[in-house]
């Protein structure tokens, strides 16, 4: 008698592929950003933090060469505090258009010239939802394929500037002001106490009686007066 072959085939197959191996690299749940840097060259009159051209800062926004979701960054020529207004009299024309540019030192800046950086990026979101990985089934002890999917793509909608998951934006100098203020207080024993607390306005009565057994107790010594 012959034992017949088809079932325990069938079953192999089956075990075969449930036992499929599964990697990040058949479906990445990461963002995706893609950009271009460009440079333009703005001219100022000789000695002087004045654009030699006024309007120039208004047409590159006009034909879309500066967006306000660009990463700008700007460096001028000349000695350190001409430089230092040239720099500023660019931000403030940018800033008109609400385009907020950093400094940066390019290096090799013409004379009377500023340098203007002009980095532009897209992001590209991940497919989600991710379910390429077979639910029915985990070996590894690894996250699903469609973990984390939700978080990258709202990272990438909210995001202001794609530029800004590729690398942080310069810290502006710090305000040493409250800092020294606050020494100050504390050397000279003059600490600001915090504020009291104060109430609740859904906290308890104060009493922490029941008004409802109160109205009731006024019902039975109506009752108890004679008829």
């Amino acid at each position: 008698m012959k034992t017949p072959l088809y079932p325990i085939a069938a079953a192999v197959l089956a075990l075969g592929a449930c036992a499929t191996d599964y990697t990040k690299s058949e479906a990445p749940n990461m963002l995706q950003v893609e950009g271009a840097e460009t440079r333009v060259d703005l001219s100022f009159i000789p000695g002087s933090a004045r654009l030699a051209r006024p309007d120039a800062v208004q047409q590159l926004v006009a034909d879309g060469r500066i967006r306000p979701t660009d990463r700008v960054t700007i460096s001028a020529a000349g000695p350190p505090g001409l430089a230092e207004q040239r720099k500023i009299a660019i931000s403030r024309e940018l800033l008109a258009y609400g385009i907020v540019a950093d400094t940066s030192p390019f290096g090799n800046v013409p004379a009377n010239r500023a340098v203007l950086g002009i980095g532009r990026y897209a992001v590209t979101l991940p497919p989600c939802p991710n379910w390429s990985e077979s639910p029915n089934s985990e070996y590894t002890n690894a996250y699903r394929s469609n973990w984390g999917c939700a978080a990258a793509t709202n990272l990438g909608l909210m995001v202001a500037n794609p530029a800004d998951l590729i690398s942080g934006r310069a810290l502006a100098p710090a305000d040493g002001m409250p800092a020294v203020t606050a020494a100050q207080r504390y050397l000279t024993d003059r600490i600001k106490p915090p504020p009291q607390p104060t109430a609740s306005p859904f906290a308890a009565p104060a009493g922490g009686g029941d008004t409802g057994g109160a109205g009731g107790g006024g019902a039975g010594a109506g009752g108890g007066a004679p008829q």
